[in-house]
């Protein structure tokens, strides 16, 4: 029975770092094969790519910080909801994800259901 999983990209904030207009054209090109391959397979359940503005609340009484967070100028650039087996079955497919083209990570973590609350 497929599990859910959140994986987070993280990755370099992209305004810190020119970008070569043919890498990033490739890079996108990647992204949709990859897309496309894992959607046909119905590992996708959705997700997103984050836009670049956001507010952090660290405590509710004070006020909120521009966003996103960063970790030096890393931030967590978008989001996916994946199906599979298991964590060893999400890894596979995300090993062959284009976030690690442009120096960025993915974080990958079963979501818990209702029942193993």
């Amino acid at each position: 029975m497929p599990t859910d999983f959140l994986v987070l990209f993280r990755e370099p904030d992209g305004r810190t770092e020119p970008h070569d207009p043919v890498f990033a054209q490739q890079h996108q090109q990647h992204w949709q094969e990859w897309f496309s391959k894992y959607g046909q397979l119905g590992k996708l359940a959705g997700g997103q790519a984050l836009t670049l503005e956001g507010r952090v609340l660290r405590r509710a009484e004070e006020p909120a910080e521009p966003g996103p967070h960063r970790v030096g100028t890393e931030i967590v650039g978008g989001y996916l909801l994946l199906k599979a087996t298991d964590l060893e079955e999400a890894t596979a497919i995300i090993r062959e994800c284009p976030i690690f083209e442009a120096g960025g990570y993915a974080e990958i973590r079963p979501v818990m259901s209702r029942g193993n609350q």
